[in-house]
């Protein structure tokens, strides 16, 4: 006797249901996007090998701008003086030998005056025959020569002011005109024409902006090592710059609470100068090794999350989702280039690392949700 099984209307339904939704394989298939040569090469699709690599956790700082004090020159009269001229402003940048002030000294129209006697006895003296002057008469008078064009320079006068000097009777004493000892611009001129000023007065100050000091302020908490060599990165505005550490103090500015970090960096287009506030980025190197892509390599899915693509075959991507670690930072030519870890992404994982926003926008054309759990 055979046995009739009927099939209920419900059960029906539920395998008509089942039946109509695809399988996971075919879930897979479906979320694959697929671009042609042409779209690879117009997007500029760019897919690299993920794998654990060393990196460094960024960390920022305060900084500002400082003259480079090892090219920079404090002007300032050896003597009292009295301001007659000046031949440099502010902001000028000036050349070796370029007059920068005159001023008047009655200590140095004295010194003037010595050194006249003093250079003609010794004009006087030095070619005559021991008959007629002793040794010890003739040394005596060159070293008072000595000892007088000495003074001159000691005041800041020039080879070509002496020169003139004994050359010319009749030129008045007492006035003396400082030059450039290096080429640079004029950061200060705090004087006044007219104005008496001290011995060891600065009245200007020059420095060549080539290169100069960015001094970094780190928290005394902030215990890391930065030896000198250490690149780090300076922004101002939008723009920026690579300065290495040169110095760094081994101790705590009383006023600040902070540790300064003094970096050099270069300043070819002059756009940098003194007294401009920075923020500068320092790297610290990290333990281990970690999984991390570029920052290109990133775009939010529909639903939020972060995703990279990956591709299995050549021109096939698809989403996957991964979770964020910290920002890190990698040298390439010392120039920072920056990182995110990711998990979620195994190593040897082919990841797209440029065109990313370009594959997301063809999954959307596609009508699915470009993303995989």
């Amino acid at each position: 006797m055979k046995k009739l099984f009927i099939v209920s209307p419900l059960i029906s339904i539920i395998l008509s249901v089942s039946l109509s939704f695809p399988t996971f394989a075919e879930e897979d298939h479906q979320q694959e996007i697929h671009l042609t040569d042409i779209q690879l090469q117009q997007a500029d699709i760019k897919v690299a090998t993920i794998h654990k690599q060393a990196m460094s956790s960024p960390f920022y700082a305060p900084g500002e701008i400082k003259a480079n004090g090892y090219t920079s020159y404090y002007v300032s009269p050896r003597v009292e003086s009295v301001v007659l001229k000046r031949h440099a402003i502010l902001g000028e940048r000036v050349e070796i030998g370029q007059p920068l002030v005159t001023l008047f000294s009655e200590d140095v129209a004295q010194a003037q005056a010595n050194y006249r006697i003093a250079y003609a006895d010794w004009q006087r003296v030095k070619d005559l025959t021991s008959d007629t002057v002793s040794d010890k008469q003739k040394l005596t008078v060159q070293t008072q020569y000595i000892a007088a064009m000495s003074r001159l320079k000691a005041y800041g006068l020039t080879d070509e002011a002496i020169v003139f000097l004994r050359k010319n009777n009749n030129a008045l004493l007492g006035e003396y005109t400082l030059t450039a000892i290096r080429e640079g611009a004029v950061l200060s001129d705090d004087f006044h024409q007219g104005q008496r000023v001290g011995a060891g007065i600065t009245i200007m100050v020059l420095t060549n902006e080539s290169q100069l000091w960015v001094e970094a302020r780190l928290p005394p908490t902030q215990n890391i090592n930065l030896p000198a060599g250490t690149v780090a990165q300076i922004m101002l505005a939008d723009q920026k710059y690579q300065a290495k550490v040169i110095q760094s103090a081994h101790t705590i500015d009383v006023k600040t609470r902070t540790r300064i970090v003094r970096l050099l960096v270069d300043n070819p287009e002059d756009k940098l100068h003194a007294g401009m506030f920075v923020d500068v980025t320092f790297s610290n190197a990290l333990a281990e090794p970690v999984i991390a892509v570029p920052q290109n390599a990133l775009i939010r899915g529909a639903d939020g999350d972060w995703q990279v693509f990956i591709e299995h075959e050549a021109g096939e991507f698809q989403a996957l989702e991964v979770e964020l670690g910290q920002v890190l930072v990698t040298q390439n030519n010392n120039e920072n280039i920056s990182y995110q870890e990711v998990f979620g992404l195994a190593a040897g994982t082919k990841v797209v690392i440029n065109g990313a926003f370009f594959i997301a926008s063809q999954a959307a054309k596609s009508g699915f949700s470009a993303h995989n759990h």
